[in-house]
Formats: structure tokens, sequence, C-alpha cells
């Protein structure tokens, strides 16, 4: 211990007679430690934390796959009522619990409030393990068609709109208009799945529904000593089993299991934060190589001092252990420079997040223990990993020729320099693959930003209302209401159209449906899809859209619901390639009634979502009344500025009912930025370890060059006195920066085009081997590496023969 005592006083002396070495040594630390600690922390809630359930990784979800594609469907759910067959045919699970998302309506007080909410079987939340903080989760009597309703509140909820009264429970509050008693109030942040704030028992509400109506998703919970493989061929056979039996299609979709992960966690999400967690990993070894140069020229520099100790008996072994403990010293000093960088990170990420969108709530980042553990250890590998080889080769030469060598003036020989130089050649190779997926991301965000989407979106206001209670239970109920809004907020100065639908683009909406063609044969279950939705009148001029063919609806034919479409330019070519569609019919797959819909027009291809790489699907558009659901999209488009009507068309609403919450308000352009703002997030993060990463490797070629040109000073000298120019001097030094630099970006260059192929799946109208990217950032680079090379290149210019030779 006293041993260790004295090596760390020692080096806290040593670094404290160096404080550029170790200002510029802990900076380059601190900001790869940072970088890898910020990610860390993502990367742990994301894919490493345990789900806030009891014994998650037992729990596993039910699905329907299709083994076309090997993975979920489409049309995942299933009926309610199936549900309860595969609940009581499962032998090999201990629970099964089901839910299925619920727009709902808190219709007391002042204002009205719209929640996103889920009904749930009242053994969801015991077979997750989950207990409220308030009083109790709902009865098996409660879960039962016809039951008094109940229900259970988020702990935000609670505290939104009844101030975290206690006595809540037990109270009857008006939601969509019906009462409901509260039994209990979840755990603080508790949202399941993802962000619903509210939970009623789900057989009073879909107990009714047929079988062919797919809204319930499943959780079960494994017995002991089960496997999700055995699970899996078990549900196999029993959906087959329950198809058959009610004579529902038994193709494609096959009943399936899954890990609990596979599903709460998309794949693109895991994809993008194993790709961060990659890159800041090659931050940290970026910042690792940088600080080894350090290293390797300050041991050079010190090899008379380390001559001397080994002559008066110290070992290999205690000049290695010496060295080591000034590299770990280093990197903890790095490690206590990355924590608050971390934290303010981590900031910037969250607000990079906008609050429209929120995380869900089981995905949580913060500088806890577990993170400031990890930055700790990675504080002491990296000092690990970048003090070894600096330690052993400083301690691996000679007495003899350490002592020639410094009175000579010369710090380092062959071997050092070309190890010197790998580093660099590493720095530049890794710098260049962060800065190529830095372009693709940033190019991929423009390229959504600056899309040609067919209309402008700037002078159309969009907000979200929800139609509550039994009032509007009737089709023709729910179309009264919206036509009276849709006349009241058209009769409003300053709009000029409006409309509504369940659809708004970039922020989903329609049905999905298979679709049957006049005249054509397809066997059931087999239709080609579609999407489909139904309108107000006046949707394609309120949007911007001139129809390419045909007519828009009449105000008879949406009044009336007439059987016609308008359709887009896809499903035209699609289904009617070689002739005319107008006039044409075509019917629904799930329509009972087998109502053919005529063809009446046809509108451009809209683009309703992300988009970009995918080529659009089938639409049809038909009259409001073939999809009266109670979550409408209400656009309005407006001659001045979007958001000065907002008031004005809340009161229209609230004129035709105070109970009608509106949500989601916004301008159309503001809901069209919010569908890909996360790739402005990894355009962000790349560029910011891009940015690092370039500083890293610039201070890189710039030390090696500098170092190089002390260690040449007696050469550059004698060829100034035999008469060379400047401008050769300046060559020679510069050329060993622009070779080192070459072949790094060669190497990156090399590494980019695999790496960028991983993730190409997350770009959108940007290639991943896009020649702009690849070819600009190898030239930004080397105009760096070039620079970095100048500046101690015109220093050697001005050597001094006659003092260069003195020196020696």
């Amino acid at each position: 211990m006293s041993g260790f005592l004295q090596d760390l006083r020692y080096a806290l002396r040593t670094l404290g007679k160096s404080p550029v070495f170790t200002s510029v040594a802990v900076l380059c630390l601190g900001l790869g430690i940072a970088t890898n600690t910020t990610i860390f922390s993502c990367f742990k809630a994301v894919l490493l934390n345990p789900f806030p359930f009891e014994s998650p990784e037992r729990l596993v979800v039910l699905w329907d796959r299709d083994p076309r594609n090997g993975g979920r469907s489409a049309s995942s759910s299933i009926s309610y009522l199936n549900y309860l067959d595969w609940q009581a045919q499962a032998q090999r699970l201990a629970d099964v619990g089901a839910y299925s998302g619920r727009s709902v309506a808190i219709t007391e007080g002042d204002e009205p409030e719209r929640l996103s909410g889920q009904a749930i079987s009242h053994n969801l939340f015991p077979l997750l393990g989950v207990r409220p903080q308030l009083g109790r989760l709902f009865r098996e009597d409660e879960d039962r068609q016809g039951a008094a309703g109940v229900v259970l509140l988020s702990d935000a909820v609670w505290h939104r709109r009844y101030h975290a009264d206690s006595n809540v429970v037990g109270r009857v509050i008006s939601i969509d208009n019906l009462p409901y008693t509260v039994t209990g109030v979840m755990p603080d942040r508790f949202k399941f799945p993802e962000a619903s704030e509210i939970w009623m028992p789900i057989a009073p509400l879909l107990g009714k529904t047929p079988r062919t109506a797919r809204a319930v998703r499943m959780i079960a919970r494994l017995k002991s000593g089960t496997t999700i493989a055995q699970v899996d061929r078990e549900v196999a056979a029993i959906s087959r089993r329950v198809n058959v039996q009610y004579g529902l299609p038994t193709e494609p979709l096959v009943g399936a299991a899954a890990d609990l992960r596979r599903d709460f966690i998309p794949e693109d999400v895991a994809l993008v934060t194993s790709t961060m967690m990659g890159a800041v990993t090659f931050v940290l070894l970026i910042a690792c190589a940088n600080v080894a140069n350090l290293m390797l020229t300050r041991a050079a520099g010190r090899s008379r001092e380390i001559a001397i100790r080994t002559a008066i008996g110290a070992g290999r072994g205690r000049i290695v252990r010496q060295l080591m403990t000034e590299a770990v010293l280093l990197a903890l000093m790095g490690g206590l420079v990355a924590v608050p960088l971390t934290w303010w990170g981590l900031h910037l990420i969250d607000l990079a997040i906008p609050a429209e969108n929120p995380l869900p709530y089981y995905i949580h980042w913060s500088l806890d223990v577990p993170t400031l553990a990890y930055t700790a250890g990675v504080s002491v590998l990296t000092g690990l990993l970048f003090g070894l080889a600096p330690a052993l080769q400083a301690s691996r030469g000679s007495l003899h020729e350490a002592l020639k060598d410094g009175a000579r003036g010369v710090g380092g020989s062959a071997g050092k320099s070309r190890v010197r130089n790998a580093l660099v050649v590493v720095e530049v190779a890794l710098s260049l693959v962060l800065l190529v997926g830095a372009s693709l991301f940033v190019r991929s965000f423009l390229a959504l930003q600056h899309a040609q989407i067919g209309y402008d979106t700037t002078p159309i206001l969009t907000m979200r209302l929800y139609l509550p209670g039994p009032r509007y239970d009737s089709t023709l109920a729910k179309a009264h209401g919206v036509n009276e809004i849709l006349a009241r907020v058209a009769a409003l100065p300053g709009v000029e159209t409006a409309t509504i639908s369940n659809l708004l683009p970039f922020d989903g909406g329609g049905a999905a449906d298979g679709v049957v063609i006049e005249g054509t044969a397809v066997d059931p279950g087999k239709e080609p899809a579609l999407r489909w939705t139904g309108v107000g009148g006046e949707w394609f001029r309120t949007v911007g859209v001139a129809l390419v063919n045909g007519r828009d609806f009449t105000t008879a034919e949406v009044r009336d619901s007439a059987a016609v479409a308008v359709i887009n330019q896809t499903m035209a070519t699609k289904f009617w390639p070689a002739g005319d569609p107008i006039g044409r019919r075509f019917r629904l797959a799930s329509d009972r009634g087998r109502t053919w819909i005529q063809v009446i027009g046809v509108s451009p291809d809209i683009r309703t979502g992300q988009g970009g790489n995918e080529p659009p699907d089938p639409w049809a558009y038909l009259p409001y009344r073939f999809l009266p659901v109670r979550n409408h999209a209400l656009m309005v488009r407006v001659k001045g500025p979007p958001s000065a009507m907002t008031a004005g068309v809340r009161g229209a609403i609230r004129a035709v009912d105070p109970a009608i919450p509106v949500f989601k308000v916004n301008t159309l352009e503001r809901v069209r930025q919010l569908n890909f703002w996360q790739f402005g997030l990894f355009g962000m993060m790349f560029g910011v370890f891009g940015a690092i990463a370039l500083f890293l490797a610039a201070i890189g070629v710039y030390g090696v060059i500098s170092y190089g040109v002390s260690q040449r000073t007696r050469e550059l000298g004698v060829r100034v006195a035999l008469g060379a120019q400047q401008r050769d001097v300046i060559g020679l030094v510069v050329k060993q920066g622009v070779t080192l630099a070459g072949i790094g970006i060669g190497a990156g260059l090399l590494g980019a085009f695999g790496v960028t192929r991983v993730v190409s799946s997350l770009l959108n109208g940007v290639s991943p081997t896009d020649p702009l990217s690849f070819v600009g950032v190898s030239l930004f680079l080397a105009a760096v590496a070039l620079v970095a090379s100048v500046i101690p290149a015109r220093r050697a210019s001005g050597v001094d023969p006659i003092v260069a030779l003195r020196a020696e």
C-alpha cells in the first residue's frame, strides 16, 4: 500500500510539472468518456434495463405472425373472443392478459380532456406484478359484460385533474358522459403500455365485438421450466384450431410467442441505439489513441529520467507500474471532467425530444449510480488501455542507448515513431467513419425536411377532437355533430375551407383492409391490401391537392354516404393498369354487405407518412360515414397565420358541444416535422461525435508532426544550411502528415462502406454509399490534416541552421 501511495504522490507531482500535457490529455479523455457514458445511459435505458414488472424475463407477448416475412404482421392484434379461447387452451402459460387501446374523455369540470387509455383484462396488472399506490385493481366481477363502470387513474391524471386528493378512490367521475367509479391510482410514471393515463375493464367494452374485429394485444407469463419456443408451437396450434372451429381464415397469419422486449422495443430503435453505442466507442478509442500518442511523446522526453531510475535500482516492473499509475490517474481525472459533460449531454437529448412525442414510460435515462459506476470503470479501463503500450515502450530501452539519446537530444526510436504513426492512422480512419455516418444522417434529415410532398402545409391548422359518450353512439349522431362543427368553423372569418377525417397526414389514421376488384377472382383471406379512410367534404381542397382525373365528392354524396370513392394514383395503376379507373368498382373484403364502390376520381399519391424509401400504398377516400369513428382530425385552411385561428376554432367546437375535448393542436407543417424529428436527433448526435473525433484527430496529427519536427531539428538545420528553400522544408514536413492522413482515410473508407450498410434501414432519401458524403468527408478530413501539418511545418521552415547545430 505504501508503494502505491508513493507512486500516486510521484504521479501527481510529475503531472503537475507538465500542466499543458495534463490539460490536453484530460480534455481528450473527458470528451471521449463523456460521449461514451452519455450514450451508455441511453443504451442501458433502452436495451439493458429490466422492464418495471415482476420477473420480466418470464413475460412473453402473443401475436399473429406472418410466415411470409418472418415477422409480426400489420394485423398482429386478435379479437377479444379469440383471446378468451387462447387463454383457456394454453397449457404452458401461467396466465394470459389482454389490453386494447382506447381514447376516452373526462367530461367533468371546466375543460373536457381527452386521454389515451387502455381497456385491460382484470388479471393483466396482477400478471405484471404491478400494484396501485392508492386503492385496488379491478375485480373479476367488474370485468364482465354489463358490469358497472370502474377506472384506474395514472398518477399524472390524479395530480393534474384531482390535485392528488387521496379521497379520489371511490369517487364517481364522468368519462364519456358516463359514470365511472375510481378504484385506484397507479404508481408514479406508470403509463402502461407506453403513454396511457387511464384504464378500464375490457369485457364491458369489447365483449360483444365479433371475432373478425382485431383489437386486442396479449401478454402472458411462462410457467416455470417452459421456453418461448415451446409456447410458440403451442400458440400456433391453438390459433389454427380456433380459426378452423369458427370458420376464420387459417392463412397467412399464425399464432406466435415472442420475448417481451422484442415487442416493446422496435427493431429500428434497438439498431440505432446499438449504432450510437458503437459510434461513441470509436470516439473513446480515438481519445485513447490520442493520449497514448501524447504519452509516447512524453515518455520519449523522459527517457533519460527513466534510465537514471533504472541505473539506481528500479526494475522494469517498477517503472511500468509508475507510468501506469500516471495513466490511470489521468483517466480518472478525465472521468471527473466527463460527469458534468454527461449530465449536460443527457439534458440536451431530453430537450431534443418533442413534448408531443414522449418516450415510453419504461425508457428513462439519467446520471444514476450504475451510470456513474460505468464511468469509473471506463475511466480505469481507458487508463490501462492507453497507458500500457507507452509504459512498456518507455521501460524497454537500454541504459546506454537512453543516455546516448538524451545527450544527443533524440528522444524517439524508429520503432516508437511507427507506433505513433499507426495511432494517428487509426484516429483518422475512425474519425472518417463517424463523419460519414454524421453526414448521412444529416442529409437524411434534410431530405425529409425539404421533401416535395405535393402540397403546402403552412396555411393549414390541425387539431384532433373526440366525440364522447352515448350521444354519439350512432353513425347519424356522429355525422350530425361533425357537419355542425364544419359549418361553424367554415363560417369563421379568415377560414377558406375546413374538413374532417380520421386521417391526418403525417399523424396516422385511416383503416386497413383487403380489396376485391370487380371482375377479378381472389381466394378469401388473400385479397391485396388497401388503406382507406372516410373524409368530409372539401378534404382535397383543404389539403391543397388537385385531382388528376375524374371529380371530387358532391355535397349530396358526402351527406348521403354514396358508395363512391376517390382513389390515389398507386391504386389506379395497380388495379387498372391498362384502362381508365373512372367508373370501375371495388369493395372492401371485410364488408359483409358486399357493397360495390364506384371510382369517381383519382388523386395524386398524397404523402401521409414519413415515406422516403417505401413506395406509396394504394389509398381510397370514401364519404365520411363509411368510417364513423369518434376520434377525428379537423383541418382548416386559413388566409393568415394558422395559430391566430386556434381560439376561434375551439370556440366553434365548444358551441356545438362543450363536452368535446380538443387536443394535438398544431399547424400541419409542425405535424410533418414531428414525423421525422428523430432523424434530426440522430444527425445532431452523430455530428457531435464526428466533431469530437475530428478535433481529436487534428490534435493527433498536429502532435505527431510537431514532435517529428522537434526530433529533426538538426536534420532540418543541415538541409537549410545546404541551401534547402522554405517551401522544400514545408513540403517535407507536410508530406508526412498528409501521408498518414491518406492511409487513415483509405482505411476509414473501407470501414465506412461496411458500417453504413448496417444503418441503411434508418436512412431516408439518401443512399448508404452516398458519394457526396464519402468524397466530401474525405476531402474535409484531408484538409484538416493538411492544416494540422502546415502549422508545425511553417515553424520548421524557420529553423536557424547555426542555432540548430549549436543545440546539438
